[in-house]
């Protein structure tokens, strides 16, 4: 049964027979596009947040600077002033490099804390044991203590020197 070739007009096709109804629902596309997003913007900020690789040799050279400088340009009254300031200078040195919490604590608790300079040699920890024990004397001593305040600081430098090479080693 052939059919017979008319020349009549006729209606489009409904597109909605074109479409699929058997796709995905709609709240499930949008959930996988919000999971999506969530992901690659968590790796982002993992990307982001990254600490660039640090150099501990930098980081002592750098230290020792800044404590060397501290020192030079020191211009105490006293003693006393001089024996805190160095102090001071030496304690933040330690923490910086040995991540040593000696900045943090008293004379009493470095010294009881058995594993204040633990990364130093046995001579150069009683090298810096001996010199913080000076400067504690003088700082806390009952009498002002009298002199040139500028030998405090040389000592200093002296230990920080010892310091220096023993934590580079």
């Amino acid at each position: 049964m052939e059919e017979k070739l008319t020349f009549e007009l006729r209606p489009p096709a409904s597109p909605d027979a074109l479409l699929s109804q058997n796709g995905p629902p709609l709240w499930l596309l949008i959930g996988g596009g919000l999971l999506l997003a969530a992901v690659i913007g968590g790796i982002v900020f993992w990307l982001l947040r990254r600490k660039p690789a640090v150099d501990p040799s930098a980081i002592r050279r750098e230290a020792l600077r800044v404590a060397d400088r501290a020192l030079a340009d020191a211009k105490p009254s006293g003693i006393r002033e001089a024996a805190t300031l160095a102090s001071l200078v030496l304690r933040r040195y330690l923490a910086t490099v040995a991540g040593d919490p000696a900045l943090f604590e008293t004379h009493e608790e470095f010294i009881a804390r058995r594993d204040s300079l633990a990364r130093l040699e046995e001579d150069a920890r009683a090298h810096a044991a001996e010199g913080f024990a000076r400067l504690a004397a003088l700082k806390y001593d009952r009498q002002p203590p009298t002199g040139d305040p500028t030998v405090v600081i040389d000592d200093a430098r002296a230990l920080l020197t010892t310091l220096d090479r023993a934590l580079r080693a």
